[in-house]
């Protein structure tokens, strides 16, 4: 049963944008005389100018991976990637060694929700390119307490105890171990458009996860990874000096560039979206969000497609008439998340239908961020805003 009312959470007129299928679901979206949307505008005023992906991004990251080399000579490793198995990760990892010569320390976060593909992709890239994986395996404990408190939360946001695990982790891992180069799949060619706020909060708001866990968690996060954004950040960046570098925005790359390539080389499998890689987020982005927000992240990865031609907007608008999720399978995915959480079905269905919350109604830092963010952008160091 779908819960989401859209009359109730937005009471703007339906509106889709022209050039790409961002639309109303994003209560903050606004639109041109031409019916275009501030995604594509933004898109095009402060990322457009200034992503060089030819000649020039090449000779930049040549000399940071030069960079790189020069600093780690005596060290086991130049740097760390956190590998989920995902497409954008992967092929990081496989320039690193193929391309660049470089000698990364194969990282991965087992949050407990791993695919049984995203393992088996995992284990063949590590395995083919010769490398070593080290795994660090988050509390299950601890992880389940988090998660079920976001359920009881009401709140969109229900990946942050994974994603937060997955970031803290990592970087307490980089700054433990000396390493000063963290290398990031992110780029602007499948991810230009970003989650709205009200859709997916930011993950390193430790007010807000402090406030969430402390009205509805029941046991204490002792062994599980808190990472704040001063840490992150602040701290790791300006005072131990760790730099996080995101390669494949400098240069060519493309979703069927990296799938036919991995495909090609080790035997990878695609997932059928974005972040699938998760049993979790796939079973919260394809059905949880859409049904219960109307919030439905195909928008901004099509979106992302469409304005850097690599999806027409007609491809998009059709794939969305189908939901993410199978219909037939969604029983099955109800008991095995519940069951995974230590709930019953019926436990998990009541969430489903709790009154809508969001981030505004816990404690945040929400002012910390937006100032971070346009401070960011002012040095020209992130494009790509979330808003």
């Amino acid at each position: 049963m779908i819960h989401f009312d859209y009359i109730k959470m937005n009471k703007r007129p339906y509106q889709i944008c022209k050039n790409c299928v961002m639309d109303t679901s994003d209560s903050q979206i606004t639109f041109d005389a031409e019916g275009v949307c501030d995604h594509c505008h933004g898109f095009k005023s402060d990322v457009l100018p200034t992503w060089d992906t030819g000649s020039n991004g090449r000779a930049k990251l040549n000399a940071i991976i030069e960079k790189i080399k020069i600093s780690s000579k005596e060290k086991e490793f130049d740097c760390i990637l956190g590998l989920s198995g995902g497409l954008d990760s992967s092929y990081m990892l496989h320039l690193l060694v193929t391309e660049f010569g470089l000698r990364p320390l194969v990282f991965h976060v087992d949050g407990g929700w791993n695919t049984d593909l995203a393992t088996n992709n995992i284990q063949m890239l590590v395995e083919k390119l010769g490398l070593d994986l080290y795994t660090e395996v988050i509390n299950w404990n601890e992880m389940r307490d988090f998660q079920l408190a976001f359920f009881k939360s009401g709140v969109p946001h229900l990946d942050i105890p994974q994603d937060h695990a997955f970031i803290a982790t990592l970087y307490h891992f980089a700054n433990k171990h000396g390493i000063k180069y963290i290398m990031n799949g992110g780029n602007y060619a499948t991810e230009c458009v970003r989650n709205p706020l009200e859709w997916l909060y930011y993950g390193t708001d430790l007010a807000q996860i402090r406030d969430i866990h402390g009205k509805f968690g029941s046991i204490p996060l002792d062994k599980y990874p808190l990472s704040s954004i001063f840490f992150h950040k602040i701290y790791l960046r300006y005072i131990k000096n760790v730099k996080v570098i995101r390669p494949l925005n400098c240069l060519p790359y493309s979703k069927k560039l990296a799938i036919d390539t991995l495909s090609q080389k080790y035997g990878w499998r695609a997932y059928p979206q974005k972040h699938f890689e998760s049993r979790f987020t796939r079973f919260f982005e394809a059905y949880w969000l859409p049904t219960r927000f109307g919030f439905d992240t195909r928008r901004v990865q099509y979106s992302s497609l469409i304005l850097t031609n690599q999806m027409s907007r007609d491809d998009a608008l059709e794939q969305l008439k189908k939901p993410a999720y199978d219909p037939r399978t969604i029983d099955e995915e109800f008991e095995y998340i519940a069951t995974k959480l230590g709930i019953t079905v019926d436990e998990l269905r009541t969430y489903h239908q709790m009154p809508l919350k969001s981030y505004k109604d816990y404690r945040n830092q929400q002012w910390i961020f937006d100032l971070g963010a346009k401070t960011l952008k002012a040095l020209g160091i992130e494009r790509s805003i979330k808003r």
